[in-house]
């Protein structure tokens, strides 16, 4: 077991704060970490020796002498990789999380790990190429369903065939390098979204609403991944009156398989009118087809209905609608807040907010940057890599 020493926390809450809030003065810092102007400059002289700082030009005054501004160092560099059910983006970040580069491709993850993985790779030898990556520090990587976060592999992800217990992580860290985290996609959106907007809100619901439908959970600022990895799962919660629809887990009546963009692209087809995805569905709607919009408008309501039991049991302070399916307009929001607002406690209601995701299609590299921020900047991993002479 490795024993943390009290400096080396320092270090690692100094980090943070910098990646939080950006460069910063020296005194700055102080405040922020409680330290004495001797004991800090020990501190941040140590970073700046091991690479992890740069100093950079001079602070403001404030009634004496002036101290530097302090930032994570400028060439650390972070791997954000989101694959979803038919697509893979790929991003490179600093240490504040500035998305230098990002790249995104259609690809269908039932072609299986080995086509999948391979081809999330290829992107990030192009962004390589483009210099954007020389050196990559870490890597948080997405996947659409279900994960063993302690074992980086998926577990039973019900459209994921031949993806049950591979090994994700030690695939990409073999490959790249460097240490590598692997979660839930839509984990990785909500912590996306969560440090990006919502800091203020220590409690946060992400509902992605694309082929599929999942929720990410933040409680107390972190991800809550539940005993099997399957928190969240709230696309095969059972929708009443609705047993005549088959999923494709097997169960009747779960509400991906009523509410989700492939479910709702199915039935526009089946009505005649062009829709092969989620996608497809949007544009039917910002083409102004009514049909389109009552059936966004009915699953809203439909998600609603389930979100309103999640709004009495969890209480969160936000709710953010994501994936393809939030970009048709208010239609699908409106629905939502229709039935939350109506079956959910007044007092569970007060002052939630319900609100469309701001980052899009950078929530799941963000957050993948942030998942393997997180652990680098752990004080256990800080410690490690002094050791180690990192």
């Amino acid at each position: 077991m490795t024993v943390v020493r009290p400096e080396n926390a320092h270090q690692a809450r100094l980090l943070r704060l910098l990646r939080d809030d950006g460069p910063r003065s020296r005194a700055e810092l102080g405040d922020g970490v409680e330290l004495s102007r001797s004991k800090l400059a020990l501190e941040i002289d140590r970073l700046v020796e091991r690479g992890l700082v740069d100093t950079a030009g001079l602070a403001a005054s404030r009634g004496g002498r002036r101290s530097s501004i302090v930032r994570i160092a400028t060439r650390t560099r972070f791997l954000g990789i989101d694959i979803g059910a038919t697509s893979i983006d790929v991003a490179v970040t600093d240490g504040e999380l500035r998305v230098l580069s990002h790249v995104s491709e259609p690809m269908d993850v039932r072609q299986g790990p080995e086509a999948v993985i391979g081809r999330a790779l290829d992107l990030v030898g192009k962004l390589r190429a483009d210099d954007v990556a020389p050196g990559v520090v870490g890597a948080g990587v997405g996947v659409p369903g279900p994960v063993s976060f302690r074992e980086g592999v998926p577990v039973s992800p019900p459209i994921m065939p031949g993806w049950n217990q591979f090994p994700v992580r030690e695939a990409f860290s073999a490959e790249l390098g460097c240490p590598v985290l692997v979660d839930n996609d839509v984990n990785i959106m909500a912590l996306g979204e969560y440090w990006a907007r919502w800091r203020d809100t220590a409690h946060l619901l992400f509902v992605k609403v694309g082929t599929g439908i999942g929720c990410g959970v933040i409680t107390d600022g972190r991800i809550h991944r539940g005993a099997q990895g399957a928190a969240g799962d709230i696309g095969h919660i059972h929708v009443p009156d609705h047993d005549d629809v088959i999923c494709r887990c097997g169960n009747l009546g779960c509400l991906e398989a009523i509410a989700g963009g492939g479910a709702m692209a199915a039935r526009l087809s089946e009505a005649g009118i062009p829709a092969d995805n989620s996608r497809d569905v949007v544009k039917q709607v910002r083409d102004g087809r009514p049909e389109a919009m009552r059936l966004v408008r009915q699953a809203g309501r439909e998600l609603g209905g389930v979100l309103a039991s999640a709004v009495n049991f969890f209480n969160p302070g936000v709710i953010v609608i994501g994936g393809d399916i939030a970009h048709a307009d208010e239609h699908l929001l409106a629905g939502v807040r229709e039935v939350v607002y109506r079956r959910s406690t007044a007092l569970a209601t007060r002052s939630i907010r319900i609100a469309r995701s701001t980052l899009d299609d950078r929530a799941g590299v963000i957050g993948a940057a942030v998942m393997v921020i997180e652990a680098v900047l752990d004080p256990d991993a800080v410690d490690q890599a002094i050791a180690a002479g990192g």
